[in-house]
């Protein structure tokens, strides 16, 4: 296995197609301004290196990065890679990660609008995240204990599971299938609109509109604060540990709460059950 340690580069495509290869404290930055360092690699390790030079990692195989920065200037830095382990690496590049499949990061500092857009396979441990459109048309995705704010997250997913993690964020998981959320506070407006098959256990949801034209929506022992006009034309099956502001013309199934400031039910479609109760039991 070759080893690189200690170097500066900046020409273009540096360390094209290498591999079996280790590079260590090494920077990608200067007047040359080199595009796509590590293009068309397998079986790449980066430790300790700096990165502001953009497109570094496309078309990788292999990748095992850690304990590395990739600036604002390191724009698209992951595209079309697959086996990936990122760990205790700041990742500041907008569109840092697209089009990747079977990738795993934990403890990373993510600073990126558009990241994780069409990603297969995602596991996301103890991240912290800021970023619009975060993980759209993505799937197959785990995270646990991950912190996320922006606006406009999880559109169009499918296929994942969220445990721990804390999501202050307008507009998440709309249109989104074959979703579980666990044990997790979701802050923000209009929560999972044209969500499908969309599950929150133990989580507590904070804000306006949520959860409308939803199919088979579930919520189990759910807390929602200052969410109004909520479950407009959705489906729903949901068991509440709180009062709610008000609910909104639910197509079908039953909401157990123990106290709804405002129930409207102006259309005649509207046949969901709103069942007022001083403790919502999962055997009702």
């Amino acid at each position: 296995m070759k080893i690189i340690t200690n170097k500066t580069f900046d020409e273009e495509r540096a360390i094209y197609g290498e591999q079996n290869l280790v590079v260590k404290n090494c920077n990608f930055d200067g007047p040359a301004d080199g595009e796509s360092a590590f293009k068309e690699g397998k079986e790449i390790t980066v430790i300790d290196c700096f990165f502001n030079l953009r497109y570094p990692f496309w078309h990788d195989d292999g990748l095992k990065i850690s304990e590395s920065e990739m600036t604002e200037l390191c724009r698209a830095a992951l595209w079309y890679s697959k086996n990936i382990e990122i760990t205790d690496t700041k990742l500041h590049g907008i569109k840092a990660l697209r089009e990747c499949s079977k990738v795993k990061m934990r403890g990373c500092d993510i600073i990126s609008s558009e990241f994780g857009w069409s990603v297969y396979g995602m596991e996301m441990e103890n991240c912290m995240v800021e970023s619009e459109y975060f993980m759209m048309r993505s799937n197959h995705l785990n995270f646990c204990n991950v912190q996320m704010k922006g606006k406009y997250s999880f559109q169009y997913i499918e296929d994942s599971v969220f445990e721990n993690c804390i999501f202050d964020t307008k507009d998440a998981f709309w249109h989104a299938k074959n979703i579980t959320v666990k044990n997790s506070v979701v802050k923000g407006e209009y929560l999972a609109w044209y969500s499908e098959n969309i599950t929150f256990e133990n989580c507590k949801i904070i804000g306006t509109q949520p959860l409308c034209y939803c199919k088979n929506l579930k919520l189990i022992h759910c807390e929602m604060i200052d969410t109004d006009l909520s479950f407009e034309r959705s489906d729903v099956e949901a068991t509440l540990t709180s009062s709610i502001v008000s609910i909104k013309n639910p197509l079908s199934g039953h909401i157990y709460a123990p106290k709804v400031g405002e129930i409207i039910m102006d259309i005649a479609e509207a046949k969901g059950e709103i069942i007022i109760q001083k403790k919502c039991c999962c055997c009702a």
